[in-house]
């Protein structure tokens, strides 16, 4: 549940570091820019930690997509494009963080749950 914990986290943080923001404005915010970089990266990673039991009981999840997002902000920063990052952000994360507020994922899990 920790995993699952860091991705609902990093995805609520990286749509609150874009509201009210436009697609300019990010383009020319270097620091929000980095900060969303950074927050789906830690969702990529988390998911690609997360058991394959799980992952498989939740296949209506995209797995491979956003652990193939980390890869590319992790390796391949150079080749970053920044309209696929906004569109994640803004078509891809609500229903990810719908999704696992649904299953019961709401809030940091206990030391005991780690």
């Amino acid at each position: 549940m920790a995993r699952l914990w860091d991705m609902l986290d990093a995805a609520r943080t990286a749509v609150e570091f874009t509201e009210g923001v436009g697609f300019q404005d990010f383009l020319q915010d270097r620091k929000t820019r980095n900060a969303v970089e950074r927050n789906l990266e830690i969702l990529g990673e988390a998911a690609r930690c997360v058991s394959q039991q799980t992952r498989e009981s939740l296949s209506d999840i995209p797995w491979r997509s956003m652990i193939g997002l980390r890869n590319i902000l992790t390796h391949e920063y150079g080749e970053i494009r920044y309209e696929v990052l906004w569109a994640v952000v803004h078509d891809k994360l609500t229903p990810l963080i719908e999704r696992l507020e649904e299953i019961g994922v709401n809030r940091p899990p206990t030391p005991e749950q780690q």
